[in-house]
């Protein structure tokens, strides 16, 4: 399969989900005090991916504050 969602339990104890597409991480959750947690977190990305808005941002990326 080329994609998949994982959950995976970080330094600090706390469980992330995330997704991979051909053994490439694409993105990760923020930490969840339980596999639950991020369980519930990929179900929501489930559900309400197909109709996620795609936009575009002005903003140079190695401009944007916060990343």
């Amino acid at each position: 399969m080329a994609h998949k969602f994982e959950i995976v339990k970080d330094k600090k104890g706390e469980y992330r989900a995330r997704f991979k597409y051909n053994s490439e991480i694409i993105f990760a959750t923020e930490g969840y005090s339980s596999r639950a947690g991020a369980q519930r977190a990929i179900e929501a990305i489930k559900k309400h991916v197909p109709t996620a808005e795609v936009t575009e941002v002005e903003t140079p990326v190695a401009d944007a504050k916060g990343i």
